[in-house]
């Protein structure tokens, strides 16, 4: 009996056709020359053993998609197998005309590649995630929730942007009720201000306004003497300073010697007069603030000529040369124009301001002559001005309780924009220092409206 063994031996031995071989090689998955060109699911082995994995995220697939040009040649190495000859006049032919390639050969195939079809701004999407500072700028559109491609300033990091409000990084609440309910729970509820802090605080944003392109000038003005115009300038200067943080000034330009300087406490003797005299020794903020008197409310303030001989030299040129060490210094500069509108500073005033407040008293012919104060103004070329302008209503002027201060109001709402009411505070009505914090809440509260409403009208940039 042959042995089993031996006859697989031999027939190991014995030569293989070369077509029993390419069948072999069809079912193995190799050709003639033995290179491999089996895949699995995972990816494609090249002739080098390489694998390449189809597995990408789409966007990766769509990004490399959209990069492909529009045609382009690939080089295949077509083996040796039985195929199907294409015919010129057709698309295929029959059985009977087809011929076995006996060598590989090369054929070279063009593809063309249409560009695949994207929602509307996809394309603009992929170019400007492309670009070095995308990352950077997506990161911070979903902090901000804006679009910024200039450069953020270190103004940007703020507190309220980079702290976390948590219990332990929430500020204690504000008003009777939550400052109660606080304590009350050891620091465990915190409702928040009370509505009426709330408003406060915006009104304190509003009157912080910031300004770009240097000092606003705001002169306070009338045509009749006595009707506050001094009192709504301390009131209008300590509020603002109150609650800004930069530097306020009221400037006393009354030619007839004005009292704006005794509604703080004096620091200094020196006068608007010291300030022309030694204007080309003061080269910065320490020098020129030796001139003024400052009050609890940092409000500055550069006090008129105290010498009657001299009161009528103060001219139009000196005020412009006080007017331009001020504005070296400060944000807002209030000007107190003294009694009348045709004296010689009135001139150069009204060049650099950039809006007024009227001051009228609450009997008729107080109303009477402020109005005829916005008339001249508009006569002579300031009715931009007069349209912006704010009218403060002192309603401590004898003869306001039997005068119609309604009617008062609409006649100067038709011509300028607001109208705020002062009044009485016996504080003010002594004539003396000023203490603001011990003035009357309604008090306050009127001198604050009264600085927003003005900060509200300045113009933010100059160069807009």
């Amino acid at each position: 009996m042959p042995d089993k063994r031996t006859d697989d031996q031999s027939a190991l031995a014995r030569p293989v056709s070369a077509a029993a071989k390419r069948t072999r090689d069809e079912h193995r998955g190799t050709d003639d020359r033995g290179v491999d060109r089996r895949s699995d699911e995972s990816g494609i082995t090249d002739n080098n053993g390489d694998e390449y994995h189809s597995e990408l995220p789409p966007h990766t697939i769509d990004n490399l998609a959209a990069s492909l040009p529009e045609s382009f040649s690939v080089s295949i190495d077509v083996p040796a197998a039985p195929r199907r000859a294409v015919a010129p006049g057709g698309p295929s032919t029959s059985v009977e005309n087809a011929r076995v390639l006996p060598t590989p050969v090369t054929h070279t195939v063009e593809i063309n590649t249409p560009a695949p079809a994207r929602a509307a701004g996809a394309n603009s999407a992929i170019e400007s995630l492309s670009r070095p500072d995308a990352a950077a700028s997506v990161r911070r559109d979903r902090i901000r929730s804006e679009n910024s491609s200039a450069p953020e300033s270190a103004a940007m990091l703020t507190s309220d942007r980079l702290i976390t409000v948590n219990r332990k990084t929430r500020k204690a609440p504000q008003g009777v009720w939550p400052e109660f309910i606080y304590a009350l729970s050891l620091h465990l509820v915190n409702l928040g201000d009370s509505a009426k802090v709330r408003a406060y605080k915006e009104m304190n944003e509003r009157i912080r306004r910031k300004f770009e392109g240097g000092t606003r000038f705001v002169p306070i003005l009338t045509r009749k003497g006595g009707v506050g115009k001094t009192t709504v300038t301390t009131l209008l200067g300590m509020a603002l300073a109150d609650a800004r943080d930069d530097r306020i000034i009221a400037i006393d330009a009354n030619p007839d010697r004005g009292t704006l300087s005794e509604r703080v406490s004096k620091q200094t003797r020196s006068t608007v007069r010291d300030v022309v005299s030694k204007a080309a020794s003061i080269g910065n903020f320490t020098d020129f603030s030796a001139l003024v008197s400052r009050d609890e409310t940092r409000l500055d303030i550069l006090a008129s000529d105290t010498d009657p001989l001299l009161s009528e030299a103060f001219d139009e040129n000196d005020y412009n040369v006080v007017a331009d060490l001020a504005a070296r210094y400060y944000s807002i500069a209030l000007t107190d124009c003294g009694t009348g509108i045709v004296h010689s500073v009135m001139r150069a005033t009204l060049q650099r301001a950039d809006s007024i407040v009227i001051v009228s008293g609450g009997s008729v012919d107080e109303a009477r002559l402020a109005s005829e104060t916005l008339t001249w103004l508009e006569a002579n070329g300031y009715g931009d001005l007069v349209r912006n302008a704010i009218v403060a209503l002192n309603t401590a002027t004898q003869g306001t309780n039997l005068v119609r201060l309604e009617e008062i109001e609409s006649h100067f709402r038709s011509r300028v924009r607001e109208i705020v009411r002062i009044p009485y505070d016996p504080q003010l009505a002594a004539g003396s220092v000023v203490s603001y914090k011990d003035l009357k809440p309604i008090t306050r509260l009127a001198a604050r409206t009264l600085a927003e409403l003005v900060v509200e009208g300045l113009p933010a940039d100059r160069s807009a």
